[in-house]
């Protein structure tokens, strides 16, 4: 009897060993299946919104392609913004630092194009003016002048950008803009034909030049550019 007692207690343990064994096997398994919860998350393309605060949007897609050049395509890790001309500190700033540590600011406008069309549009981000207080102004100092990356140029009396809460954008729609709508920055000009919405903006310079007149002023176009106006002005 002891010897019956004592295999039958050899092959319980053994039971139990292998049972334990399978188990700590399958907590193993379980865990290489199935990662943590941070593992998990990717990051997915942003979805345009079409209505904002009960105002319908008009498409990303909805714009026409009208640049002197084409779409540009910038480099986010090359891209460079430069803030000089009469400003007491020049200023460089990489595509991350001038979104860093600054307010954002959302506003709904419409672009009016001078071919006839239009799109209201959610734009995103900071005030121009922000940019140029921390380059400092110099008293000369009469006008803005926006620099694209395709060689494209426009200008504004400085008043309208220190006075106004114009916006250099960075989204649209809630989507980070695309190559073809001006990444990395677009301006928002707001009561303003659309010749005016400079993209690809790599330089903003500040001038006493009130003669200055950007790529379309250069050709007849009203360099005030007010909705209000014809924008043909050629003399």
């Amino acid at each position: 009897m002891f010897h019956i007692f004592r295999d039958r207690r050899v092959i319980l343990l053994i039971i139990i060993v292998l049972v334990a064994g399978f188990t700590a096997v399958e907590f193993v398994g379980s865990g290489s299946r199935h990662p943590k919860p941070s593992e998990e998350i990717k990051k997915l393309k942003s979805v345009e919104i079409r209505d904002y605060q009960g105002k319908k949007l008009s498409s990303i897609d909805d714009f026409r392609e009208n640049s002197i050049k084409g779409p540009q395509y910038i480099n986010e890790k090359d891209y460079r913004l430069r803030v000089n001309g009469l400003v007491k500190k020049a200023q460089t700033y990489t595509y991350k630092e001038v979104l860093k540590d600054r307010k954002r600011y959302k506003k709904v406008v419409t672009l009016n194009c001078v071919e006839g069309w239009s799109v209201t549009v959610l734009w995103e981000g900071i005030l121009v003016r922000d940019l140029i207080k921390e380059a400092g102004l110099r008293k000369k100092a009469k006008i803005i002048i926006f620099h694209a990356h395709d060689g494209y140029s426009t200008s504004f009396p400085l008043d309208y950008v220190m006075k106004n809460d114009i916006i250099m954008a960075y989204k649209m729609n809630d989507v980070t803009l695309p190559p073809e709508r001006g990444f990395p920055f677009e301006l928002v000009a707001e009561d303003k034909w659309g010749y005016k919405w400079i993209k690809w903006i790599e330089k903003i310079e500040l001038s006493d030049n009130v003669d200055y007149r950007g790529y379309w002023e250069q050709r007849g176009y009203s360099n005030e550019g007010e909705l209000d106006e014809k924008f043909f002005d050629r003399r």
